[in-house]
């Protein structure tokens, strides 16, 4: 059974595409440029290489993606810190509980009085942590 829009029959195999690419081209390049075209395709992530050049001819969008190993690094080790400081102000109230049920209360202030300035010297710290923060997303985050 042959359909009508057809004028030889399909035997089997690939089917043919509707507008195959036949023209082809051929470009040389120095050491330097195919160097630089190297490193442009292995950015764009494109995975036929004929498909980058096309691209690159014709203007249109290459999108290049690169992930910071450095900062995703550093956000990972930050979260991490933060699930720390959540944890540290559980054990201070757990901490403030077993001192006044255990300890006489001048006991008690003695011991919450160290507590404090321990407190106060991680509280310093968060705010250094914070600055860099800010200054590590100025520098390498806004691009």
């Amino acid at each position: 059974m042959e359909s009508n829009d057809k004028t030889t029959p399909h035997k089997g195999g690939r089917h043919p595409k509707k507008d195959p690419a036949v023209h082809r081209y051929s470009i040389s390049l120095t050491s330097e440029e195919n160097a630089l075209f190297l490193s442009l395709y292995e950015a764009s992530r494109m995975g036929v290489m004929a498909h980058f050049i096309t691209a690159c001819v014709f203007q249109k969008g290459i999108t290049t993606i690169t992930v910071d190993k450095a900062a995703m690094d550093y956000y990972m080790r930050l979260t991490t810190l933060f699930g720390q400081f959540r944890a540290v102000g559980t054990n201070y109230n757990q901490v403030v509980k077993v001192l006044y049920r255990n300890f006489s209360e001048k006991k008690a202030s003695a011991y919450l009085y160290k507590l404090e300035k321990q407190t106060a010297e991680m509280a310093v710290l968060c705010q250094k942590m914070i600055q860099l923060t800010e200054e590590f997303e100025a520098k390498h985050l806004k691009k």
